[in-house]
């Protein structure tokens, strides 16, 4: 346990360090702390706070920064976060008004990364699978057929299929037909497995296209389907803390590509309650050891869904960036509830 003199020097430390980036000395402590306190005694309570890993002291400085674990007790313990102004409050509102779910995940996630200037994440839902709209079938050549599929939410999705055979336009026509009287409003899921049943009903000529439009089809859906949605990872380049690491900016670029080991991070803050974060190795991604992930889940109905974040730098100002998290994954979760029911 810390006494109220140590609280007050490593709050003092922590907020001077994200705020400059400057390892801090005992002199600005003792300034900026409003602390009647020797020099000499601010040493030995720095001495104390690095004895127990909250602080460390570079090489190059005889000032001292944060570690990962003096972020954690700032965060837990001694954190005023800060209301969201009013212009950040309007934007984030203006925003995520009802719409597409589709449309709604993407602005979400480019109002984090614009009013953080990080990268903003947001974890798609997966309850929210998309109707299909429309189908058809268009001849582009002898042998080559285009299936385009547009979905409840604007998406369009275009396939080659290569049945093996020409089809004439009004085979091509009934086909389209066939679908879109059988199947439009139904989820693909729903259209593979209704139509595998139907496909032996099928006279031969049809059951060719229409097996080759299932597996066009369902990759298309799975395609769509992201499972994340990524903005402003080129903020990252101008974080002085990896600006100058290329190995680390490397693997924080393959690590949102890959998607997979994210996810699974994401899906852990989705079944948290509350604003969660991650603070270096917490995460237990290697490529994050130096970052902190500040995530939220929101939900439809009242049934959490996805989650939103913001990846960082360890110095970033949490105060500021909690608040935004937490408020874009409340709207989110009232645009979307609005937008399913209505």
């Amino acid at each position: 346990m810390l006494d109220d003199r140590a609280k007050t020097l490593l709050k003092t430390l922590i907020e001077r360090y994200i705020a400059e980036g400057q390892p801090v000395g005992s002199r600005a402590l003792s300034r900026y702390s409003r602390l009647d306190l020797s020099a000499a005694t601010v040493r030995n309570v720095m001495a104390d706070l690095e004895e127990i890993g909250l602080i460390a002291s570079p090489h190059t400085s005889a000032g001292r920064v944060p570690t990962s674990r003096g972020y954690r007790f700032f965060v837990d313990t001694l954190l005023t976060v800060q209301p969201l102004e009013k212009d950040k409050l309007d934007a984030i509102e203006e925003q995520l008004l009802p719409s597409q779910p589709s449309q709604l995940i993407s602005k979400a996630s480019h109002l984090l990364s614009g009013l953080t200037h990080f990268a903003g994440i947001v974890l798609a839902p997966r309850r929210l699978t998309p109707k299909i709209r429309q189908m058809e079938f268009v001849s582009l050549s002898e042998k080559r057929i285009l299936l385009i599929l547009v979905t409840s939410d604007g998406d369009v999705q275009n396939r080659l299929l290569f049945p093996g055979r020409a089809y004439t336009p009004s085979e091509l026509v009934a086909a389209t037909n066939y679908l879109n009287q059988h199947f439009v409003g139904q989820d693909f899921e729903s259209i593979s497995r209704r139509l595998q049943e139907d496909l032996q009903k099928l006279r031969g000529d049809l059951q060719t296209l229409m097996a080759a439009a299932l597996t066009a089809g369902d990759e298309a859906m799975r395609g769509s389907d992201n499972r994340y949605v990524i903005s402003g990872e080129r903020n990252l380049l101008e974080v002085e803390e990896f600006s100058s690491n290329m190995r680390r900016l490397r693997e924080l670029f393959n690590l949102f590509e890959q998607q997979t080991s994210l996810m699974q991070l994401l899906d852990l803050s989705k079944r948290a309650e509350g604003v969660q974060i991650f603070i270096g190795g917490e995460s237990g991604l290697a490529p994050l050891d130096e970052c902190s992930v500040v995530t939220a889940p929101y939900a439809v109905d009242g049934e959490v869904v996805g989650s939103v974040g913001v990846i960082g730098p360890t110095r970033m100002a949490y105060e500021r960036v909690i608040p935004i998290v937490e408020i874009t994954a409340r709207l989110l979760s009232s645009a979307l509830t609005y937008q399913a029911r209505y």
